[in-house]
């Protein structure tokens, strides 16, 4: 299957393997298509949409620009030789840090020599780590004025913001994952109509991507939930959560493209309603306390709870958003709203809680009760 080529260029520590992974996925692979010798200095992975090329060890040094460019050049004809037609770079991105704003005109300007033999070869620039919104405007502006003070124009055609995967601020402010499903769509625009992914395919994959982004979200979340729950607090008390949940829920809701108004309030507030955190934390905290077998402390149990309050919140807001994004739900199917959160705290819940409790001890760390307890709520892609 032919497929267009997605070249990505950028400083180290710009964070092309987090874009990398959050476009194409955690879970993707090296491919074998590409020629020995030249992958020392080349990464390709193999994306459902199209191809992703990344240079390593790219730097503003004309020798290190040399080698990664000449690695790519020495990639296209040799893999065209041995017969895959499909090594004509179609789209580059320029990645360029949004916390090093400043550095941009002197960035783009190496990027731009590194890659002056693609001439006609459309441009994104996408500015990594941009977790302050605020910021957004004037960073896309900063970038166009800079490509627009160079000699030779070059073929810039979109400028992206993005957050490759969510970013504490701090205990109750997160920047949640954005721009990506946009990159996606913007680069499929760009490849040639003949080896564009079709339509369906590409939904499919947009959807997929929202799902893990979504997921990794409730998951990092989860883990401030267990942090909150270890913590010497009151842990059935609703409004030790209450905020937490609220962050969860709207950033959720960012990752399916629903931005907070009116609306998107009324879901937010059903879901936290429906959530009754303080008596299910009661109910929980003594029902585990009770189960035979199970000997950790107070403390862990407590870390249990809260993250598994989190968690389960947090897996029925993907739930709910999808099915709105997806246009099978409105905004005003409040009841069902409720209903898949109650769903969500039914019998089982006690039961995945006990699940977890059982695998721990009281030196677990809190990183490994999230991975276990998002191991047991996550939900799969028919729920």
């Amino acid at each position: 299957m032919l497929k267009g080529n997605v070249l990505v260029i950028g400083n180290s520590g710009v964070g092309k393997s987090t874009l990398i992974n959050a476009v194409l996925g955690k879970e993707v692979a090296k491919t074998g298509f590409g020629i020995e010798g030249t992958q020392k200095r080349l990464d390709i992975y193999e994306g459902e949409a199209f191809r992703i090329i990344d240079t390593m060890g790219f730097e503003p040094t004309f020798w290190k620009q040399r080698k990664a460019i000449n690695a790519v050049k020495d990639w296209s004809k040799k893999s065209a030789k041995e017969g895959n037609e499909d090594t004509q770079i179609n789209v580059i991105w320029f990645c360029v840090d949004g916390t090093a704003s400043k550095l941009f005109p002197k960035t783009i300007e190496n990027l731009s020599k590194a890659t002056a033999m693609w001439k006609s070869i459309p441009i994104i620039t996408v500015i990594t780590k941009s977790y302050a919104e605020g910021d957004r405007s004037r960073n896309i502006d900063m970038v166009n004025h800079a490509f627009a003070a160079q000699k030779k124009s070059k073929n810039l055609k979109k400028v992206i913001p993005v957050v490759a995967e969510i970013f504490k601020i701090n205990d109750f402010s997160y920047a949640p994952p954005e721009g990506i499903t946009e990159l996606i769509d913007e680069t499929n625009g760009l490849i040639p109509e003949g080896i564009q992914a079709a339509r369906n395919d590409l939904l499919n994959f947009k959807l997929n991507r929202k799902r893990v982004l979504a997921q990794s979200t409730v998951a990092g979340l989860t883990l401030t939930g267990v942090g909150v729950g270890a913590a010497p607090l009151l842990i059935p008390d609703a409004a030790v959560l209450t905020p937490l949940e609220a962050v969860e829920i709207n950033a959720v809701a960012k990752v399916y493209g629903i931005h907070s108004n009116e609306n998107s309030k009324k879901i937010v507030d059903a879901i936290i309603n429906a959530g009754v955190i303080g008596v299910t934390a009661k109910t929980a905290v003594s029902a585990l306390k009770a189960i035979p077998g199970i000997n950790i402390g107070g403390i862990i149990i407590n870390a249990i709870v809260a993250g598994g309050i989190v968690a389960a919140i947090g897996e029925g807001s993907i739930y709910i958003f999808e099915q709105i994004y997806l246009g099978k739900k409105s905004y005003e199917d409040i009841d069902w709203v409720t209903k898949v959160i109650e769903s969500k705290f039914a019998n089982d819940f006690i039961i995945k809680l006990e699940e977890v409790a059982k695998m721990l001890g009281d030196d677990t760390s809190k990183e490994e009760i999230s991975k276990l307890i998002m191991s047991v709520f996550k939900t799969s892609k028919n729920e």
